[in-house]
């Protein structure tokens, strides 16, 4: 008999492992009946899974971080089991904005000079949309600005993703940061330009994780360890070039996204449509989903998060820290995915930013390259000093 999963998630292109689970049938091979719920909202998601009506949601990286430091309702802890994926969001500006700062004439990648050519063209005040406070994109955003030293001409704004478009039609915003499709969706009706992918901010940035209660996982570890190896089957799945046709129609679905298979299948194969005349730019990792350990829950990247979290919101860094390495469960991925197969890296912290070219590094199978994860701005983030 199946053991039912009640899941939650919200509608974006990186859902797609815990729904490929479902569908193609690694959940069930694991005896999981995986009951999906679809959310518009990252905080409706947390709350429910923090409260119980969720026992697991593809959830952003920073909420359990920030959560289980008690930046968030209760006093309930979550644990990020694995990564689910790596980058898929990408900037956005109104068009008028693009054309102003000329930009199909400057280098889509070049976070610095797409963020100078922005504000140097910018009358006022911009207000960006963010999908949640706590999430990898006000990070990306926050870090990115902090770079070029223009934070303060930033106003960051809750919106969630699939309104993204609507929002910034009616003027509510001017630009936005969010994971895909809805950036793409938004150049589909004319209302933006992309201008810069997420990637090209951090390279390697944890965007979804698979998220349960610490609770949770404790009451039933068999539970929790069988939805690992499913998810960890799914994006293994979704990496082959062979399958990613089925999951852009898999997740373009009504019942899923609801949007054009076409539309999915750009960023799955690292392309994505800029604006409403057509041109196309290549991205590499646009969103990765399996090579180069993107399912590992590097402890560093959790400090890289805790850190964030409390420049920006001046919470206790030490608080977060502790919290961050607790609920970034690399622990938990060794002795369950180890044994599936799973390519373990030697450590589970590592220097954030440091990898500029593909690097082989020692792992239990001996055949782990990591990708470049360095940051727009060459700085390198070493997790035992902070930065």
């Amino acid at each position: 008999m199946s053991r039912r999963i009640d899941c939650g998630y919200v509608p974006l292109l990186d859902a797609a492992p815990l729904i490929i689970a479902a569908e193609i049938g690694f959940a069930a091979e694991e005896g999981l009946a995986l009951v999906l719920q679809r959310e518009r909202a990252w905080a409706a998601l947390r709350d429910r899974l923090i409260w119980g009506q969720y026992q697991a949601a593809p959830m952003l990286a920073p909420v359990v971080v920030a959560q289980t430091a008690g930046l968030g309702p209760g006093d309930t802890a979550l644990d990020a089991l694995m990564v689910l994926s790596v980058n898929g969001s990408v900037v956005g500006v109104r068009p008028a904005l693009a054309k102003a700062m000329r930009a199909p004439l400057i280098d889509f990648l070049d976070a610095e000079a797409i963020g100078r050519a922005l504000f140097g063209v910018a009358e006022s005040r911009l207000r960006f949309g963010v999908p949640f406070p706590f999430s990898m994109h006000a990070e990306l955003v926050t870090y990115w600005l902090d770079g070029i030293g223009v934070s303060s001409a930033v106003e960051l704004t809750t919106i969630p993703p699939p309104r993204m478009a609507a929002a910034i039609a009616a003027g509510e915003i001017d630009a936005f940061c969010v994971g895909e499709p809805w950036g793409s969706v938004a150049v589909e009706a004319g209302a933006a330009d992309l201008i810069l992918p997420g990637a090209a901010i951090w390279r390697f940035a944890p965007e979804k994780v698979l998220a349960m209660t610490r609770a949770g996982v404790e009451a039933a570890p068999d539970r929790a360890a069988a939805l690992m190896r499913a998810c960890w089957r799914a994006c293994q799945w979704i990496a082959n070039p062979a399958n990613v046709m089925t999951t852009a129609e898999i997740m373009g679905r009504p019942e899923y996204l609801n949007v054009p298979p076409e539309i999915l299948e750009r960023p799955l194969r690292g392309r994505l449509v800029v604006n409403a005349r057509g041109d196309e730019r290549a991205v590499p990792r646009c969103v990765e989903f399996f090579a180069g350990a993107a399912t590992f829950p590097w402890r560093s990247q959790a400090t890289w998060i805790a850190d964030a979290l409390a420049r920006r919101t001046g919470a206790d860094r030490a608080a977060l820290r502790t919290a961050a390495r607790s609920a970034f469960r690399s622990d938990l991925y060794r002795d369950v995915l180890g044994p599936a197969g799973a390519d373990l890296p030697g450590a589970s912290e590592k220097l954030e930013g440091a990898l500029t070219v593909p690097t082989a590094v020692a792992s239990t199978l001996g055949r782990l390259h990591l990708g470049s994860d360095s940051f727009f701005d060459g700085r390198v983030f070493d997790p035992s000093l902070g930065d």
